[in-house]
């Protein structure tokens, strides 16, 4: 097996794309941050970490990483075990501080085992996601509301509900770049709102593929939530993408969240695959 190194994701998407498109949806992370850094260099606070392992019958896996964010991996084909310990090899020559490893469960396990037993730390799963696509949406019961994109006025309330939402997954969250964040997705059309009188849900559409869209941030202040807002938001910003062309919404749910996962599958997701995120931590 041998290892390539990349200087720009262009050239990184390049190698990769066709593979990740085999199974588009499940790959739709990968898939979408390439397009995005591609298109938007300066979206990257440092630059990437881009890699790929290939046999003598093509890929074996890929690595993506922006810093200071988790190694995001993909897994094609073939010897596994043998392309995350070349992978990890590499990472340790060149210099990199891995903080935790994203990705489809088998190629995520194997990334984080290697690291920990090169670098003697103890590897741990953080957080297991389910990832959902759409074809169809399922007719449901009338939600009072409606859905309007976000404006400029809305700046303040997306940013501090991005932030809440941030907050809510990960337990912590930067409010500046929740308002950078804001800003910059209200000005690209991408936020949603369902408005009963008042903004009361928010969904943000995000990462466009080769043939589908995902959709991210879906967020319920305390005080409207078990209303059926999120579910409508979701229902009727999958209903204009598939509207607008898109043959498919990818949304990622966390396994523990039932109630996401319900919704989900009541609108008309269906279950793709399962990421698990492996935090990298000293031993004690």
């Amino acid at each position: 097996m041998k290892t390539r190194t990349y200087a720009h994701v262009g050239a990184f998407f390049r190698q990769t794309r066709a593979d990740l498109e085999s199974n588009e949806a499940a790959n739709s992370l990968m898939l979408g941050l390439c397009g995005q850094f591609e298109h938007h260099p300066d979206w990257l606070r440092a630059a990437p970490c881009l890699k790929t392992v290939e046999d003598q019958n093509g890929l074996v896996l890929a690595v993506l990483m922006a810093p200071p964010h988790n190694l995001l991996a993909y897994y094609h084909r073939g010897d596994l075990a043998g392309g995350a310990r070349i992978t990890v090899e590499e990472l340790i020559r060149d210099g990199w501080s891995v903080p935790g490893v994203l990705g489809p469960s088998e190629v995520a396990g194997a990334l984080a085992q290697a690291w920990a037993e090169a670098t003697d730390v103890r590897c741990h799963v953080a957080r297991e996601q389910r990832v959902f696509e759409l074809r169809a949406v399922r007719s449901l019961a009338p939600v009072p509301g409606r859905l309007r994109l976000a404006a400029g006025r809305d700046v303040n309330l997306v940013a501090r509900w991005l932030h809440q939402f941030v907050l809510g997954v990960f337990g912590e969250a930067n409010r500046e770049e929740s308002d950078r964040t804001a800003s910059r997705r209200i000005e690209e059309r991408d936020v949603y709102l369902w408005e009963d009188g008042r903004p009361v849900s928010m969904a943000v559409k995000t990462r466009p593929t080769r043939h589908g869209i995902g959709i991210s941030s879906v967020y319920t202040p305390p005080g409207s939530r078990r209303k059926g807002y999120a579910t409508a938001c979701v229902a009727e910003l999958s209903t204009v993408l598939l509207a607008a062309g898109w043959e498919f919404c990818a949304l990622f749910a966390d396994l523990g969240n039932g109630t996401a996962n319900r919704i989900y599958q009541k609108i008309g997701y269906r279950p793709v695959c399962t990421y698990q995120e492996y935090a990298l931590t000293e031993k004690r």
